[in-house]
């Protein structure tokens, strides 16, 4: 599995494409179409992954189902466990910076795309509308059920590893 990162719009949002041989899955297209598009090249495009519905996540949703004529998974689906041609993934829903905030874990690649639920040395704000501080500390506790080996790709900022936000995330030390 091959990740790219396409960093769009004012707030600097991650838009990852997640692909395998000619075909991938697109999460969170936040804007600049164009970008992404250019990232997708030839690729066939399967699913539309998305973490939260926060502007800058899906500024570009429209633009990508128009063009690829793709579905979207995102918290309304009540399955966890999904295969797609050759990915396979769950859905872990944690809540806290948004109601219906979820992350995307590719057990077999240890791989996980959490959105605004989790960054690099901090959480997303639970300030905003559907925001809740509760959810997120309970989110938080879930998250550390899961080995602390698994690389994270956030919403904003740098990746990291579950170990090192154990370690250095002041969130998971309070």
């Amino acid at each position: 599995m091959k990740i790219a990162r396409v960093v769009t719009g004012m707030l600097s949002e991650n838009c990852y494409i997640v692909s395998d041989n000619n075909e991938c899955l697109v999460i969170d297209p936040g804007d600049n179409f164009d970008l992404i598009e250019k990232e997708i090249g030839s690729k066939k495009v399967l699913k539309v992954l998305i973490t939260h519905h926060h502007f800058d996540h899906v500024g570009a949703l429209d633009d990508i189902i128009n063009k690829y004529k793709v579905d979207v998974i995102d918290y309304s689906y009540n399955k966890s466990n999904y295969e797609i041609s050759n990915f396979k993934f769950d859905i872990i829903r944690n809540p806290g910076h948004t109601s219906d905030s979820i992350s995307f874990y590719f057990k077999e690649d240890k791989v996980m795309f959490t959105g605004d639920f989790l960054f690099k040395e901090s959480i997303g704000r639970t300030d905003l509308p559907t925001g809740d501080e509760q959810d997120m500390y309970s989110s938080i506790k879930l998250i550390k059920k899961y080995p602390g080996d698994i690389k994270i790709y956030p919403g904003h900022g740098d990746s990291s590893t579950l170990e090192y936000e154990f370690k250095n995330n002041y969130y998971f030390n309070i």
